[in-house]
């Protein structure tokens, strides 16, 4: 059995506010060890389970966030940016047999703690075939064409309730509860750590790799809070104004969905103007 944990940090325990989250920000090396203590206690839960293998996948940022000498020594880690299939790099390679979300958070333009699609501020919606989108239900058709299935979705209660679209039978754990995009109410990391490793050492029984799922054609909707955000992501071949701040893109699979996605966020972000965005 062989386990892949794509690991967030908005959704980890104790992080309420983007100085949880920013390399180099005031609270971020403190909340790196909060992180890593909810990705261990799942790579300890996996084990415990059954699993052989559990390699753990940054999905955060620079992607650099996890301290390596804090995870369990059975593990691996696939630490650092500019990767084909970035937040579920490694579900392609077809020796994957279940996916954990740990530490996700809701989409852009919901409520939930540090809410966001790919980008903190720029992206106001995303909507996959018109289905409000978060960076959970657009990863979750991914690795479905590979034939993985989400096991397990860690975050606060509000991913928690997204993930029940998305991966209806993956264990849930909620460590925080939302009160407002930077704050909520959170679960000490020593209560934490012991129920994503309860959950996961259940949700490796779920573990088991069924027939590539072809849901396509797909179509992702990108709406931006400024005008020339949506004429910069049209750069990206076959993407289209659908109105002054909304773009689309349709694919026949989500592989090449969330590529595109992941091109359209990039130069959207080289677009931005540090005082007036």
């Amino acid at each position: 059995m062989r386990i892949l944990i794509s690991a967030d940090m908005e959704g980890a325990t104790g992080v309420t506010w983007p100085d949880d989250v920013l390399p180099g920000a005031s609270q971020w090396e403190r909340c790196r060890s909060l992180f890593t203590s909810d990705v261990n206690a799942a790579v300890l839960g996996f084990y415990d389970g059954g699993a052989d293998e559990v390699i753990v996948n940054e999905a955060h940022s620079t992607m650099r966030n996890l301290l390596l000498e804090q995870l369990d020594e059975r593990t691996q880690l696939l630490t650092g940016r500019h990767k084909a299939l970035s937040m579920v790099e490694g579900v392609q390679h077809g020796d994957v047999d279940g996916i954990a979300f740990v530490g996700y958070h809701a989409g852009a333009g919901m409520e939930g703690v540090l809410a966001h699609t790919y980008l903190a501020n720029q992206i106001t919606g995303v909507w996959l075939n018109d289905v409000p989108a978060s960076e959970g239900l657009l990863n979750a058709h991914v690795v479905a064409e590979f034939g993985v299935p989400v096991v397990l979705v860690t975050g606060d209660d509000v991913a928690c309730e997204d993930a029940l679209g998305y991966a209806p039978e993956a264990l849930k754990v909620a460590v925080k509860d939302h009160v407002s995009r930077y704050a909520a109410v959170c679960r000490t990391p020593a209560r934490t750590a012991a129920d994503i490793r309860a959950a996961a050492k259940e949700a490796a029984s779920l573990a088991v790799r069924h027939e590539p799922v072809r849901g396509g054609p797909f179509t992702v909707a990108v709406e931006f809070d400024a005008e020339h955000l949506a004429m910069a992501a049209t750069v990206v071949p076959g993407v289209d104004r659908i109105g002054e701040r909304k773009v689309a893109c349709t694919s026949e699979t989500m592989y090449e969905g969330i590529r595109a996605f992941k091109a359209v966020t990039t130069i959207v972000s080289a677009a931005v103007e540090e005082q007036y965005g």
